[in-house]
């Protein structure tokens, strides 16, 4: 439970970072992070499937803000600061290797379920599907609305991402003459 603690407090710093930060760019990686810390939440709360989702809509939600961040003319020095971006960047690589080996090693062994919904699903998911896939089954019958929902929040932040990233809008018959004149 320290582990939440920790990444709650990392998250709170976060987003008040990110409200504090002059710089725009700066501010969208701020929120970035606190997503990035949502996503760890679940998995130290045994929730992988909402990990998964949350940390591709916190990617696509990035590249959005990072466009429409670099749209605006930001003043960008490389002189400097290489020293402290390199320093940052090699802490952040060491932090992400730590927590990744950290994760890797909590993992179970192959054929040990930590959960006890695993034993119930696997003793008694034939008899209540009649499925003889029992993955398809455990997917189509008992997981079926929760599906439903990451499915369609990928496919609503997908749709986001395609419109923002599209270089230009459609033109009204009336312009389209005017460039044909």
């Amino acid at each position: 439970m320290n582990e939440l603690y920790i990444l709650f407090g990392l998250m709170i710093i976060g987003a008040i970072a990110a409200i504090e930060m002059e710089d725009l760019l700066s501010s969208v990686i701020s929120v970035s992070a606190v997503g990035l810390g949502l996503s760890m939440a679940f998995l130290v709360l045994k929730a992988p499937d909402m990990a998964f989702t949350q940390l591709i809509v916190e990617i696509l939600c990035l590249i959005i803000l990072i466009r429409a961040t670099i749209k605006k003319d930001l003043p960008f020095s490389t002189s400097g600061r290489w020293i402290l971006n390199t320093t940052i960047t090699i802490f952040f690589i060491v932090v992400f290797l730590g927590a990744v080996s950290l994760a890797l090693m909590e993992l179970p062994e192959f054929g040990h379920p930590l959960m006890k919904v695993g034993e119930i699903y696997l003793r008694d998911g034939f008899a209540q599907t009649g499925a003889t896939n029992l993955v398809a089954a455990i997917l189509q019958d008992y997981r079926a609305y929760d599906r439903l929902g990451e499915v369609a929040v990928l496919f609503v932040s997908f749709i986001g991402v395609l419109a923002i990233l599209r270089r230009e809008g459609r033109v009204s018959a009336a312009e389209s003459k005017k460039d044909l004149i």
